[in-house]
């Protein structure tokens, strides 16, 4: 029973330091070698994790997206009533964080998709199921802020969730570029001022004026 939980410790301890890798520098910027030394683990050992690289780095992909899938509930949970609300502060969350890091790495599934989409199977796939994961779990806050009113009806959760993901993506990209929130308040704006509120979704409150300026 020890050995298994020091196996499942060490694996994690892999999947968090090339997550960060992959992050920083992508999958061909990511070496190995650095991430067993970083996780202090024998590079003979490998491949009692994981079987190569590219499998690896599509556990990591389902590594990453757990924490999102696992705020968006936290939010959730604090805005029980108003799940509208709940999207909008989570999002918030997440510029913040960015600000934080001047901006720098942005999205994981965003960066890969670019990176190895249309190279590695394995890794399109288990990108396929963490967006698929993230717009569901979106999805399902926005159906029920349609049933109260806040969300409009004209068009599907699903539909609406997927909007939201891909121009969140799209926005993550821009602010790479242009090293600024401009283009994430942007996305603020044009979701949940424009494209999102339904008959009772009354006054937007925290939403800024997008900006050229950081």
């Amino acid at each position: 029973m020890k050995a298994t939980t020091h196996k499942e410790a060490k694996k994690r301890q892999l999947l968090d330091e090339g997550l960060r890798l992959l992050l920083a520098r992508g999958y061909h910027g990511t070496g190995l070698q650095e991430i067993l030394s970083r996780a202090g683990i024998p590079k003979g050992s490998f491949y009692n994790y994981f079987p190569s690289k590219e499998a690896f780095s599509a556990a990591v992909i389902e590594h990453y997206i757990e924490p999102f899938i696992q705020q968006l509930d936290h939010h959730l949970g604090q805005n029980a009533a108003t799940p509208l609300q709940a999207l909008q502060d989570y999002f918030r969350a997440l510029i913040e964080e960015l600000q934080g890091n001047d901006f720098k790495g942005g999205c994981l599934l965003g960066n890969l998709m670019g990176e190895v989409g249309d190279t590695s199977e394995l890794c399109r796939q288990a990108l396929r199921r963490a967006l698929h994961r993230y717009r569901d779990k979106i999805a399902a806050m926005l159906a029920q802020a349609q049933a109260a009113g806040f969300v409009r009806r004209d068009r599907t959760a699903e539909e609406l969730a997927d909007c939201i993901v891909d121009n969140w993506q799209g926005a993550l990209l821009r602010m790479k570029v242009e090293r600024s929130n401009a283009p994430l308040e942007r996305f603020m704006n044009q979701i949940f001022r424009e494209l999102l509120p339904g008959e009772a979704a009354g006054p937007r409150t925290g939403l800024h004026p997008a900006s050229s300026e950081t």
